[in-house]
């Protein structure tokens, strides 16, 4: 992965995405500082606000010797202020990899088309790759595999569900993803999820009913019905999710150990019932803890140190 961008999980192969894994559950059990990335700089450049991406990016910088710089839309004002091409060459001169978190997946696109150093999509409203790459961390750290496990994500097709859905089709992970109509993944992911699975021996399922996505799975997962930008649909969204809650009901219907998931930030008592996150089958802090370890992996794997 020396050099190279990540846009999307499509971007990996399935041997790149099982090495970040791998590397991922290494570096923490060794729970050690490493001097790996010393002399290198990370330009953290956000157009939405964030916690766990800035600070984990952030840490891991720190824990692996290198240093990051936070650049908010106020600062940089990104296609606005100042084009996008002239960001990416400007920072190509100063940093040696850029994460960005950007509204249109197409800025992050631009970006990596002008910049000369390796850009990350660290969430745009097309995919969320750093997301998915945590949770297979979490899913593998939980069940001890990957391939031949059932996840079932309830709710809108979104960025996280995307690379979520790349990602297990991938590595032989079978996916299943309830929506309702309107609200499911795009054609192009959906195409690309079955081309993956159809290489992996992995099963893809897009349906409608929880229940049905849910009979059986080892994980269960979901996101919120409104993301960032959306704010404006809100009251539309929760009338089309209605009944698309995961709750105590709802988990019965997985595997008796089965795993609840959940990126965050969660709209308690929408998309999750308000006791799930506490239950004793949530995994959603420790999901959020390994998205530091994954993200440590892939700034080893992308600027090239062992």
């Amino acid at each position: 992965m020396k050099g190279k961008d990540l846009l999307s999980i499509g971007d990996l192969s399935p041997d790149e995405v099982l090495g970040i894994i791998n590397r991922a559950v290494l570096m923490k059990k060794r729970k050690a500082m490493s001097a790996v990335l010393a002399g290198k700089t990370l330009a953290l450049l956000f157009e939405k606000p964030s916690l766990r991406t800035r600070v984990s990016f952030d840490v891991a910088m720190h824990q692996l010797g290198g240093h990051s710089v936070y650049l908010s839309q106020a600062e940089v004002g990104l296609g606005s202020r100042e084009s996008i091409a002239d960001v990416a060459r400007t920072l190509s001169r100063y940093v040696d990899v850029i994460a960005a978190r950007t509204f249109a997946h197409a800025t992050v696109v631009s970006l990596a088309k002008y910049a000369d150093v390796p850009v990350i999509n660290a969430l745009s409203d097309g995919e969320h790759p750093c997301q998915a790459l945590g949770d297979l961390v979490t899913i593998y750290e939980k069940k001890g595999k990957l391939r031949g496990l059932t996840v079932a994500y309830i709710g809108d097709g979104n960025n996280v569900a995307s690379s979520l859905a790349l990602a297990c089709a991938s590595v032989g992970v079978n996916f299943r993803i309830a929506s309702p109509g309107g609200y499911g993944l795009s054609d192009k992911i959906m195409r690309l999820g079955r081309r993956f699975a159809q290489q992996s021996g992995a099963k893809v399922a897009f349906l409608k009913e929880p229940e049905e996505a849910v009979k059986g799975a080892d994980v269960v997962y979901t996101d919120v019905w409104t993301s960032m930008g959306q704010e404006s649909e809100a009251q539309q969204r929760r009338k089309a999710f209605a009944g698309y809650q995961v709750d105590a009901r709802v988990l019965k219907l997985a595997k008796k150990d089965a795993i609840f998931m959940h990126p965050l930030p969660a709209h308690h008592g929408e998309e999750v019932a308000s006791n799930i996150i506490d239950s004793k089958q949530s995994v959603v802090f420790d999901q959020a803890e390994n998205r530091l370890h994954a993200q440590k992996a892939i700034l080893a794997e992308i600027l090239g140190k062992r």
